[in-house]
């Protein structure tokens, strides 16, 4: 078995801000540790250098055992690569090698069947067989089986960006558990995930008796999985890590124990430190008249020097504050009003009303249509008037291909759709400033001086970024700057597809404050189960096509059965 070994790791931004300050983390033989702390403490950073990606500025970061890395990206892939290309790039490294030779010696022999690319094929396939290529492509067949329902032959070459973001996830933690690395380093591997797929992954972490560290602001896999928690706490010189050795059951009332003892510290350490002084300067006023006491006046000068080298027992945390103002405003009472509504290829025909300032939360399983009934809503449903337009404008980076369907979702008077999408790149924010964004508004969203931006940023716990561009902040940080502009914007239905994915603990209890004082009406896409127990009411996208109504969350909802 293998462990990680993080040594006074030290990193700083290219702005010159220092991220990283002294983290030292073990993650011993077969522990789960879980790496907590706010959107952009330097969590995915430090899962960087440990991958090999990043290096660090200070300090070192070493292992023992092979190691296979989920990045933060996947379930969010769009380029051309295949289920082949991706299984075989969580592959240990002569497999790897191997199976890129062996596509451009296939591509070679396609494009020009002459010998000396028969001759490479041939190599290349013996090359194959010899690094246990073929030993490999049976693990996938169990990984294509498990997740597509397909054996590896027929799902090999399907691209990967045909999948939804949870089978791509599902994909590679299936083959990073089933294979023969003995630790793991996942960043995230619960974003896109439905909830009986969340379930699996908390089973099989346990089960697996791997060394992991991972990534994650699911309260409920991290109470489930969990050996230890590892918490990244910016300070102004840079995050710091403390580890509580227990689960997560207990490390919210852990930590503000050590908080509480913090703080004593400090208090008590700035009261020596004020009496050091006042003895000090005594004695510097009566040394002046009294040369008997010069000895006395150095000696305490000397004992004040060293008390203030040693500084105070620890830098305290900042304690993140977002708060989320969501306003909206009075709508028609029907809000949305759907009338055998069926989406092309995905569900049958349902009917349902959601009612003005009700909070609807869409479950059901990955790929089953909920994405799709939110993105006809976020359109102004299937027969939109101006009214009902997008309240961030046609650019604002959301996908506003048309929903195939019939029936009617028709969108009540007043009602303006604001979309918040888990997987939305928005091109077009990208390369633009925080300030410069808020500045120009968009849509219906007016445009803010320099001033009334930075305080948004502020409340959003921002404004450190307010420089950076759009393209460089951390996961968390854009999905907080996205519920920023919605706030802006003036909308009166919120449609929010996953929108804790990428939150921190901070940042998803101030969402659900800002979603209770909300006046409109909401209708979330979710896998999170804490975030669901906010809701009034559940549309439930079954395995079986139906779209039924329900007063309690459903989870065990199978994948629904298509032609693959």
């Amino acid at each position: 078995m293998g462990h990680l070994d993080i040594s006074g790791v030290g990193y700083v931004l290219p702005d010159g801000r220092p991220l990283l300050a002294g983290v030292d983390l073990r993650v011993g033989q077969g522990s789960r540790v879980a790496l907590v702390g706010p959107n952009g403490a330097g969590k995915t950073t430090l899962v960087r250098m440990v991958a090999g990606d990043e290096q660090p500025h200070q300090g070192a970061v070493a292992r023992t055992g092979s190691m296979g890395v989920m990045r933060q990206f996947v379930g969010r892939i769009d380029d051309d690569r295949s289920v082949r290309d991706l299984l075989a790039s969580l592959a240990p490294e002569a497999v790897r090698q191997a199976a890129v030779e062996l596509a451009a010696a296939e591509l070679a022999m396609m494009e020009v069947d002459d010998t000396p690319a028969q001759m490479r094929y041939a190599q290349a396939l013996a090359d194959w067989a010899d690094v246990g290529g073929y030993d490999a492509e049976v693990g996938w067949d169990r990984v294509t089986d498990a997740v597509l329902s397909l054996p590896f032959e027929r799902a090999q070459h399907r691209e990967v960006r045909t999948l939804s973001g949870g089978e791509q996830k599902r994909l590679v933690l299936e083959a990073l558990l089933r294979g023969p690395d003995e630790v793991l380093l996942l960043d995230e591997p619960d974003n896109y995930l439905d909830v009986p797929a969340k379930r699996w992954l908390e089973q099989a972490l346990v089960a697996s008796g791997k060394t992991v560290l991972f990534v994650s602001h699911d309260r409920e896999l991290l109470a489930r999985t969990a050996t230890h928690v590892a918490s990244l706490e910016p300070t102004p010189a840079g995050a710091t890590l403390w580890v509580h050795g227990g689960g997560f059951a207990t490390f919210g009332q852990a930590r503000a124990d050590r908080q509480a003892r913090l703080e004593e510290m400090t208090r008590r350490w700035e009261e020596q430190h004020s009496a050091l002084r006042d003895m000090v300067n005594a004695l510097k006023n009566k040394a002046a008249f009294n040369d008997g006491l010069a000895s006395r006046y150095q000696a305490a000068q000397t004992r004040l020097r060293k008390f203030e080298e040693a500084g105070p027992p620890q830098v305290m945390a900042k304690e993140q504050d977002v708060r989320v103002r969501l306003v909206g405003g009075r709508t028609a009472k029907r809000a949305v009003v759907v009338e055998t509504l069926e989406l092309t290829g995905l569900m049958r025909p349902f009917d349902a009303e959601l009612w003005f300032g009700e909070r609807v939360a869409v479950l059901g399983a990955n790929g089953s249509g909920k994405s799709h009934f939110l993105r006809l809503l976020a359109a102004g449903g299937s027969d939109p008037g101006r009214e009902h337009a997008p309240v961030l404008g046609e650019a604002h980076g959301h996908d506003h291909r048309p929903v195939q369907h019939t029936g009617r979702a028709v969108i009540g008077s007043r009602v303006r759709p604001g979309w918040f999408a888990q997987n939305d790149t928005h091109p077009e924010l990208a390369g633009r400033t925080l300030l410069d964004i808020l500045h120009r508004g968009e849509g219906d969203r007016s445009g803010l001086g320099r001033e009334p931006a930075s305080k948004a940023l502020d409340r959003y716990e921002l404004v450190a970024a307010a420089e950076q561009t759009y393209d460089t902040l951390s996961g968390g940080q854009q999905a907080r700057f996205q519920i920023l502009l919605l706030e802006l914007s003036g909308a009166t239905l919120l449609l929010l597809d996953e929108p804790t994915d990428n939150l921190d603990l901070h940042s998803a209890e101030a969402l659900e404050r800002g979603l209770a004082s909300f006046e409109g009406t909401v209708v979330a896409v979710t896998h999170d189960r804490w975030f669901a127990r906010g809701f009034d009411r559940f549309l439930v996208f079954g395995e079986d096509g139906e779209v039924v109504e329900r007063d309690e969350a459903v989870w065990e909802v199978a994948r629904v059965e298509r032609a693959r």
